[in-house]
């Protein structure tokens, strides 16, 4: 299957390991895989704050860049539902319903449509996985605890399949870290205590790790473990599953 991948601006400019993680595992599950070198932001930090309006330049490029592939893969919940629910275009709407169909998070990509069972990855540690709300409640990668519903969990999953991994209990396994795109900027006390009380659920049940589908979430869980001098680390999945 032929496969754009997108990479999100945040990524591309600091964790640009993600991004090769990402194209590695796509590519060990027999994916043609090619990166649009003309591809830009997705227009999701303008919509988040009010700006809609002003992002058809961004929509419109993103459809020339991705229209044509089978599949457009992307590292993070919240950059892919953005596209999902928002791409529009004031030049072909028709075109833009087709991106919007054929665009996945890696995690639901690998187990809704590879249905990958084995991707012979290795992680000797205790990892705690935030669930990120883009991606728990946007893109139904996990169930909601406030729900009476079966429980399951796509990342889950994933890392049950990593030899080596102890994947830690949580109390509050979908409690949102604080970080919410503009909002950590818009509310930052707000936004630092909820990642404070993220950080120490994970560091009380011993994780060595924080594990998550969204690096933008893990980027602000890493400003506060950094800054408190904790020894726990951030990785995203990808890293993880790609992880030999």
């Amino acid at each position: 299957m032929k496969v754009g991948l997108f990479i999100p601006c945040y990524v591309d400019q600091f964790y640009p390991g993600v991004a090769i993680a990402t194209l590695e595992i796509l590519e060990r599950v027999g994916c043609t895989v090619q990166f649009p070198l003309q591809h830009t932001c997705c227009g999701q930090p303008m919509a988040n704050s009010g700006f809609e309006h002003l992002t058809n330049d961004c929509n419109n490029l993103f459809i020339r860049n991705f229209g044509e592939f089978d599949y457009i893969v992307c590292p993070s919940g919240s950059c892919t539902l953005h596209i999902k629910d928002h791409l529009h275009s004031d030049q072909d709407e028709q075109a833009a319903t087709g991106v919007r169909t054929k665009v996945y998070e890696l995690v639901e990509f690998l187990t809704d449509i590879v249905k990958v069972t084995d991707l012979q990855a290795n992680f000797p540690h205790r990892v705690g996985l935030h669930q990120s709300c883009h991606g728990q409640r946007g893109l139904g990668l996990a169930q909601m605890s406030e729900l009476n519903a079966p429980a399951f969990s796509k990342p889950e999953a994933l890392l049950s399949k990593v030899q080596g991994l102890e994947l830690v209990t949580l109390d509050r396994m979908d409690e949102c870290c604080g970080f919410g795109g503009t909002f950590c900027v818009s509310e930052e006390a707000v936004s630092v205590k909820m990642g404070k009380d993220r950080v120490a659920d994970h560091e009380r049940h011993g994780a060595e790790y924080i594990t998550g589908a969204d690096m933008s979430c893990l980027m602000h869980l890493q400003g506060i473990l950094k800054r408190k001098g904790s020894r726990v680390q951030v990785k995203h999945i990808a890293e993880i599953l790609n992880h030999q």
